[in-house]
Formats: structure tokens, sequence, C-alpha cells
């Protein structure tokens, strides 16, 4: 039973670890990438969150639609709206300088965290929404469930990993990094900036929705609690400053190492003098920091950093 439950724990890890692994390739894209430092994470993975449970649902007085979809289409609907949602932030924002578009996303972000909160007809407030399905719910129980989303939740890895890495490679993603580099040099080869910023910004957004939606499947349960910065924004950034930025396999391999020593951090804590227990969260907070910095002195480009693709010789 011991091993049982060590098993299924570390499945459940996983299945986090996935989720966070979508979000640094999201970020990957739009920071890694593109230069963008978009720091309202959270308000992206929580537009898609919603979404899907709106849209696959069923019928409730409690919030709006109630649809009854099709899982797939509410996952394909998080990543529309989250992109929409994406594509007027960046209109407005794109911009701004690194440092003045972080504090226009927070903002942003702050935003939509009021409305999920305080627009009851539309999220349930906070007292959320319940019954989102599982794909394959009514065909599989228990913690078989666990397992087959755990396959679900790696596939979507796999393929927003392929995505990304068709990006990197292609000439869309060369004149990116161009940018990136170098904004003005970029400009004066005749690159149209502001365009190349918004389609970064809107496909790294959709991407965090695809990731909310799957959290929302996961949990069948979602409230604003589910969508805070510090679980989402301050984390993602931290793996991937850790896995390395500007590579994809780095933004996968910080995200699942992150994750780890942050579940690994909560035992810990769990175990402080009652009196310390309120405090455990800065204290988790305060032992990732640390790793973050021993890492960054150690591997300054993180544990696997950015590598241009070689030239092709034709």
């Amino acid at each position: 039973m011991e091993m049982t439950g060590l098993l299924f724990y570390l499945v459940s890890i996983l299945i986090a670890g996935g989720i966070y692994a979508i979000l640094c390739l999201a970020l990957n894209v739009q920071w890694g990438m593109g230069g963008l430092f978009n720091a309202g994470i959270a308000g992206f993975f929580a537009v898609g969150a919603y979404t899907s449970a709106i849209v696959t649902t069923a019928v409730s007085n409690r919030h709006l639609g109630g649809f009854d979809l099709p899982i797939p289409f509410g996952l394909l609907a998080a990543m529309l709206v989250a992109g929409v949602t994406g594509w007027a932030v960046a209109k407005i924002c794109v911009r701004l300088k690194s440092d003045y578009l972080a504090m226009a996303s927070v903002g942003i972000a702050e935003i939509l965290r009021l409305v999920i909160v305080n627009e009851a007809w539309l999220t349930n407030g906070s007292l959320g929404i319940s019954g989102i399905p599982r794909p394959f719910g009514d065909m599989v129980q228990g913690r078989g469930a666990d397992l087959v989303y755990l396959a679900m939740v790696w596939l979507c890895v796999l393929l927003v990993y392929v995505l990304c890495q068709r990006l990197y490679v292609s000439p869309w993603g060369r004149t990116l990094r161009a940018i990136r580099d170098n904004e003005d040099s970029a400009r004066a080869a005749g690159k149209d900036v502001d365009w190349f910023r918004l389609q970064t910004f809107v496909i790294g957004c959709a991407i965090m929705g695809l990731a909310g939606a799957l959290s929302a499947h996961y949990f069948k349960f979602l409230s604003p609690s589910a969508t805070e910065p510090l679980l989402v924004t301050f984390l993602v950034w931290v793996m991937l400053m850790a896995g390395g930025s500007g590579n994809n396999k780095g933004a996968i391999a910080g995200a699942i190492l992150i994750w780890f020593i942050w579940s690994a951090t909560e035992i810990l804590t769990g175990r402080l003098p009652p009196e310390w227990i309120t405090r455990s969260s800065y204290i988790r907070m305060l032992l990732v920091g640390l790793l973050l910095q021993f890492v960054l002195q150690r591997y300054r480009s993180g544990l696997i950093p950015e590598k241009s693709p070689k030239p092709r010789s034709d």
C-alpha cells in the first residue's frame, strides 16, 4: 500500500509538472525567443482555465454557459480565448520596453483576477466552478483516471514542444531572436518588429491558456485561488531561469526540477513547529529563491543553455 501511494504521488507530481512544462514553453516563446517580459502569466492561465470549464461543464445557473461540449472543444476554446486576450493586450502594450511591459502585464493580470472574483454571473465568483469533466471520465475511474490524464498531459507537452522547436529553427524564429538581440538592426533590415512581437505574445498566451485548461480538468474544480501569481507567474519564471531561457529542453527540465523541489519543500515545511506552519509558503519561496541563486551562480544561462541552430550547408 505504501508503494502504491508513493507511485500515485509521483503521478500527481508528473501531471502538475507537465502542466508547468507547457507554461514554461509558452514563456520561453515570449521571453526566451522574443525578449518579451510577461509578468501576467497567471491572467492568461486563468482565462484558459475558466474558458474550458465553462465550455465543458453541464448546464448551470451559477455561471455563464455550462455548454457541456466535449473536452477537445474546451481545450481549443481555451487557447482561442487566451490568444485573443493576448492579442488585445499586445496591441496596447507590446511596444513597451521590458520593465514597463512587465508592470503593464502584472496590472492586466490583476484586472483579470478581479473580474473572475467579482463577476459571479460569469465565473461564480469566489465559489468557483465544480463538476469539470476529465477525459474518458465515464470509462476510467479512480487511480486509473490519473494514469490516463498523465498520458494526455505529456502528449500535450510533446505536441507543444514540437511546435515550439519548429518555431525556434524556422526563419520566423531566427528573425525573432534577431529582434531580441538587436532591435535597431532588425528594424534597419526591414523587419516589422511590432508585428513579430505581437505574434509572439499571442502564441505564448494561447499556450498558457492550454495549460490553464489542463489544470482545470485535472482538479475538476476551479476557483480564483488556483490562479494565484505565486503558484503560476513566480514559479514559472523560476523554472525557466533555472532550466535555461531560450532552450525548449531547458524549459521542460526546469519545470520538472523546480516542481519536484517545490513539492519536497511542502513535505519539509509540514514538519515544522505549529507556530511556523502559517509561514510555510514564505519559507518555501525562500528555499526556491536560494536554489535559483545557486543555479544561476553555477550555471549563468541555466542548466541547459540556449544553443543557436547550426546554419544549413546548402
